[in-house]
């Protein structure tokens, strides 16, 4: 048995995160040669709006694409702060590390995977690896990186260290990519930067096409978005395996009550009285647990009283702080820079959190009309979906996504939209978190947690609602007009016929006052029911608001 069992694990061997995404490319996001193209393009554009965003810089990234011979060349500038020497190297050519993973704040990027997936993409398929130029401060560094797959850590070349005399700041980053291909589909690289520039109003953007053709998205604000602030997690949505990981880690605090005070939001000295009281063996169904023990020897039983324990306490919301919309005003000035919409409804929920203690808001606009909704091949026009993550563009795997799945379950004749397969319609919607719960590494749908489907579904509610109005004034206006319409086309024989019954020659003043009195009567009629709505439709709203109304109730009993 001994033998055998020795036999079967004599292959046993460990293997780098590197190795592992050497043989799983599609759990990075690059399957398919357009998707792969597009997600290279993703990974460094949202690694330059972070790093310009966090140094306070209006971002200008150019991106060109240039088609060389089996390859593309892919290049990136931005004008955002440079990466410094000493964290150039990992920051592109090692998985798992950046500025961002372990950090409790806002963010496109969270994984610390995306700009190293492409360095690694990018030796399994052109054999080289990528050129990067970093300005920062007084230096400027030029090299090669390529990525040891065995033991995933950097390997620099032609490294050169120049004076930065002209002070100039920002990434280049160069690469030659295989197994791509460049269109302008709806999933290509060129549909992905203007949706960047629809949730991103302050950005300038250009594309350099393989056909040598450039298209710019100009920025339509010259606010730089307020710098977003680290937080810590809410007591009230942290689950029990996070609350003990937490705790293990913990290398400061020797007691739970001041881990509590230090690692978590909302978590006053009155709180922890009140825990205190919840945990101290008294309470039915909820266990001891001495606050005083230290953080590192938390039981998983104990663990679970104290998550029972903050269900039943009262806490303020969590901090706005770390969560930055992109705001109506700002949604507005975009949607109508570049989709002129004859209608747009805005609709922004407030905050809310979900399981991990994860802040989070959603934000939807609907625009009709326009250049709103998608074209189709024959010419005519379909609904359009575009979702985002913390203003990063989600342009795949749609079908697993909870916006998409929200979008699909409202029953939209109760807006108005009676086939929303044909009408001019574009959905945005804007999912803010400081950790967003992907499906995967791709990070290209949105899981859709309980909390987060429902916010994301009432958001779109929220907007549809107002759409619901404007149509139905349009509707009421065309009924009018069409009653006033049948009306006119009699006026002249009518008059006609009262002239001849009053022995009157001219009949033309009677036409006159005929119709000044008909556009009078019907012009009133169309003022005076601009704001009502007919009473099916309002019972039905009534009933609408009401359930949402009972939801959120329910929420803050639950909280």
């Amino acid at each position: 048995m001994g033998s055998s069992s020795a036999n079967i694990f004599k292959n046993f061997k460990e293997h780098s995160i590197a190795e592992f995404f050497k043989k799983n490319k599609q759990m990075l996001g690059f399957s398919g040669k357009v998707r792969s193209l597009t997600m290279i393009v993703h990974e460094y554009i949202t690694n330059s709006l972070d790093a310009a965003e966090e140094a306070s810089i209006l971002p200008e990234i150019d991106v060109q694409i240039q088609e060389v011979g089996p390859n593309y060349k892919v290049s990136v500038q931005d004008n955002g702060p440079g990466i410094p020497k000493k964290h150039l190297a990992k920051a592109l050519g090692q998985m798992l590390t950046g500025t961002k993973f372990h950090r409790f704040m806002q963010q496109r990027g969270q994984q610390g995977i995306g700009a190293a997936g492409c360095t690694l993409f990018a030796q399994l398929t052109s054999g080289k690896p990528i050129y990067v130029v970093s300005e920062y401060d007084e230096l400027r560094i030029k090299c090669n990186i390529a990525i040891d797959i065995q033991t995933n850590t950097p390997v620099i070349t032609n490294e050169i260290i120049e004076e930065n005399k002209e002070g100039k700041h920002g990434l280049y980053i160069e690469g030659y990519f295989g197994d791509v291909k460049y269109d302008r589909s709806s999933q290509g690289p060129l549909e992905y930067i203007k949706r960047t520039a629809l949730a991103n109003p302050h950005l300038t953007i250009s594309l350099l096409e393989p056909t040598g053709e450039r298209i710019t998205f100009s920025r339509s604000s010259d606010v730089v978005p307020p710098k977003i602030e680290e937080t810590l997690p809410h007591p009230l949505g942290i689950g029990v395996a996070d609350l003990v990981d937490l705790a293990h880690k913990e290398k400061e605090e020797k007691t739970l009550k001041n881990f509590f005070q230090k690692r978590f939001q909302r978590f006053s000295l009155q709180k922890v009285e009140e825990l205190k009281a919840l945990v101290d063996g008294t309470k039915e169904g909820i266990g001891f647990v001495d606050l005083l023990k230290d953080p590192k020897e938390l039981k998983w039983e104990e663990a679970e009283a104290l998550i029972k324990a903050f269900a039943q306490i009262k806490w303020i919301a969590p901090s706005a702080d770390c969560l930055r919309p992109i705001g109506p005003e700002r949604i507005q000035a975009s949607l109508v820079h570049i989709l002129a919409p004859d209608f747009l409804a805005i609709a922004q929920r407030p905050r809310k959190i979900y399981k991990g203690g994860y802040p989070f808001m959603v934000e939807t606009a609907i625009a009709w009309g326009g250049h709103a909704g998608r074209r189709l091949a024959n010419s005519e026009v379909t609904y359009d979906v575009i979702r985002y993550a913390n203003c990063a563009p989600l342009i795949f795997d749609s079908y697993a996504c909870a916006i998409t799945q929200a979008v699909k379950e409202i029953d939209w004749k109760r807006y108005g939209i009676k086939d929303i397969e044909h009408e001019p319609l574009t959905i945005f919607v804007n999912f803010i978190s400081v950790y967003v719960p992907y499906i995967s590494t791709g990070k290209q749908a949105i899981s859709p947690e309980e909390e987060v489907y429902q916010e994301i579904k009432y958001s779109i509610m929220d907007a549809a609602r107002r759409l619901q109005l404007y149509i139905s004034g349009i509707n009421r206006e065309k009924e009018i007009q069409n009653r006033r319409n049948v009306i006119m086309r009699y006026i002249s024989q009518v008059s006609k016929d009262l002239a001849e019954l009053a022995e009157i020659k001219d009949y033309l003043p009677i036409e006159q006052k005929l119709k000044e009195i008909t556009q009078t009567r019907y012009m009133t009629k169309l003022l005076t029911e601009e704001n009502e709505e007919e009473p099916e439709q309002q019972e039905k709203n009534k009933k609408e608001q009401n359930g949402l109304e009972n939801h959120e109730e329910k929420e803050k009993e639950d909280g």
